[in-house]
């Protein structure tokens, strides 16, 4: 990716320019078309359980988390704890503002009935174990129990509105204003933001950086 000369790998899995078996020996070395912004492209691990967030902290030059909640940091503090000072953690975060907190979670919760309870198999699913470790693991095996017997709607509405609450940021603006404090003290270096349209995205910066 920094383009200093022609791509080549000599690994065992994937060695380019291909020499094995069934090759034309055709094949050349050939220097990327793309062009990066930046040299030093850093290397992100989307992670969830245990092992794989240790390994992102000692391998990665970030953490994409799926659900991280400010407020029960200890969940992963063992994982980042030998963390590099360059390591990133960019958190996926769901942001509506309005003045119904339960109404603005309604999306929120939605999208965790599907991943909660549906989402890998009944005995292995990421998903669910993540919300367990999470301090809801009655909750989160309800919620699977009832989207795998098709109960969709029901799932939904087991999905507690405090877990929805701890990993969006939903409401009036001051409250979103004053919930931001808990992310800013957390280990999350950035937030990446998912609103409803470009004028909430507007305010949402307005509200991170202090001014318009």
């Amino acid at each position: 990716m920094r383009r200093e000369g022609p791509a080549r790998n000599d690994g065992p899995l994937c060695p380019l320019p291909y020499t094995g078996e069934g090759a034309w020996g055709l094949g050349k070395p050939l220097k990327p078309i793309t062009h990066p912004l930046r040299a030093d492209m850093p290397i992100f691990l989307g992670a969830e359980g245990p092992k794989n967030v240790t390994m992102a902290a000692e391998i990665a030059d970030g953490w994409l988390p799926l659900y991280y909640s400010p407020y029960r940091q200890e969940v992963y503090a063992d994982q980042i704890a030998n963390r590099p000072a360059h390591f990133e953690i960019m958190q996926g975060l769901a942001v509506n503002i309005c003045d119904d907190v339960e109404e603005g979670l309604i999306p929120v919760k939605y999208n965790l009935a599907l991943y909660i309870g549906g989402m890998g198999a009944k005995s292995r699913n990421f998903h669910t174990e993540l919300m367990g470790r999470m301090g809801f693991e009655a909750e989160a095996r309800k919620i699977q129990d009832l989207f795998l017997a098709g109960k969709k709607d029901e799932a939904f509405m087991a999905v507690p509105s405090s877990f929805a609450d701890e990993i969006s940021l939903v409401g009036p603006v001051d409250r979103i204003k004053d919930r931001l404090d808990a992310w800013r003290e957390s280990p999350v270096t950035s937030l990446l933001v998912s609103t409803k349209n470009v004028d909430q995205m507007r305010q949402v910066a307005e509200l991170v950086l202090g001014e318009p």
